[in-house]
């Protein structure tokens, strides 16, 4: 058993204990509180003077399948050799050596998202690991998390001049075409007809039949109310990833009732659909109501900078509290894994991060990160 004593805990759900305790038994969380009895036997961890919080959630990233730094070699997160790729999964192109998981731990950033890139209309599969070990499989939380989609212009640069598509109307085609023959598939499965296995099918159907979320790719408003319309058409649980332009229609989303993850806001304006980006769109959706999280999209920005980008989002007028549930609980609401982590409460993985000062100051830094109860960081 260990406990982490005498700081003040930010739980992550907007409460904050001060002089508090975590109790952590077997790589969960035992109890959180003042004054709890500490164990005779408890290895103590002394975090007076020092900020307590989850361990940060980045549900955006391309981490292993885009390696920093080898280039070609270390790109396997776009199979452009079609616009429509469903049947790959980013499980089995990630490096789990590579170095922006030692930045992640180094961060305290404990849990991610990793998914294919943004070149296809449909890119395949993803998967949420915890940010430590040498085995890809021992370190899955959800195996598929979701669908991988984009619409606007990343599918049009990379597919338009050899095939479709060209345009978002070939976008918004393409992507009914995949999704008919899956429902067709699923027909025949379901009326008894034998169908020969069709690896692309079965992942979309697992769309179809609600088992995992599409998430789609979308910058520009038009894109993201597209992408809706289409939600809507084949009735699928979605998320939309970026959400640029999305403070042009907040309250347009918020009546939709979808999860968004905005960023990598730190980035350039390096194409066109990013030509509003901006602060303003994280305090637009908040205002809204729209249940947000904020992403690096690594290796884009670095994931090291997830909790710069929060502090960033607070300089520009989003509130403190909204800004760290963007990276810890909210961030677990959007990936489907709440129950396990996202805050320090009883039964939640150990997953957490010990600070200097206070997190939102650029000069603090984490002095320690757990996941599953085990020190995998120590400054």
């Amino acid at each position: 058993m260990k406990a982490i004593v005498g700081g003040i805990i930010f739980i992550g759900n907007g409460q904050i204990v001060s002089a508090g305790t975590v109790l952590i038994e077997k790589g969960k969380i035992l109890k959180v509180g003042h004054d709890l009895k500490v164990p005779e036997d408890c290895e103590v961890i002394d975090a007076h003077g020092k900020i307590v919080t989850p361990g940060l959630i980045d549900v955006h990233t391309h981490l292993g399948v885009h390696e920093e730094g080898v280039g070609q070699e270390g790109h396997d997160f776009n199979e452009t050799t079609s616009a429509a790729t469903p049947y790959v999964r980013a499980v089995d192109g990630i490096n789990p050596e590579e170095i922006g998981f030692s930045d992640a731990r180094r961060s305290g950033v404990t849990t991610v998202q990793i998914m294919p890139g943004s070149a296809n209309v449909i890119g395949g599969e993803m998967v949420i690991l915890k940010t430590v070990g040498h085995i890809v499989d021992d370190m899955i939380v959800k195996s598929p998390s979701g669908m991988k989609a984009a619409f606007g212009e990343n599918p049009k640069r990379f597919h338009g001049s050899k095939r479709m598509p060209n345009t978002r109307m070939g976008i918004a085609a393409l992507f009914r075409e995949q999704f008919i023959k899956a429902q067709t598939y699923l027909e025949k499965i379901d009326g008894g007809k034998g169908v020969d296995r069709d690896l692309g099918l079965e992942q979309l159907a697992k769309v179809l039949k609600k088992e995992i979320p599409l998430r789609v790719h979308a910058h520009r408003a038009d894109d993201i109310v597209t992408v809706i319309r289409l939600a809507k058409e084949f009735d699928i649980d979605l998320t939309i990833e970026h959400c640029t332009e999305g403070h042009h229609i907040a309250e347009f989303l918020a009546k939709s009732e979808v999860r968004v993850s905005t960023g990598p806001t730190m980035s350039s304006r390096s194409k066109v659909e990013l030509a509003d980006k901006g602060w303003h769109t994280l305090v637009a959706l908040a205002e809204a109501g729209v249940p947000f999280s904020i992403t690096t999209d690594h290796p884009v920005v670095g994931i090291e900078h997830l909790m710069t980008s929060a502090i960033l989002a607070v300089k520009y007028g989003l509130d403190e509290k909204a800004a760290l549930q963007a990276i810890t609980l909210n961030a677990a609401k959007h990936l489907g894994i709440a129950d396990r982590t996202g805050s320090l409460e009883e039964g939640k993985d150990a997953d957490i991060a010990i600070w200097s000062g206070d997190p939102f100051d650029l000069r603090s830094k984490v002095e320690k990160t757990f996941i599953n109860g085990e020190i995998v960081f120590k400054g």
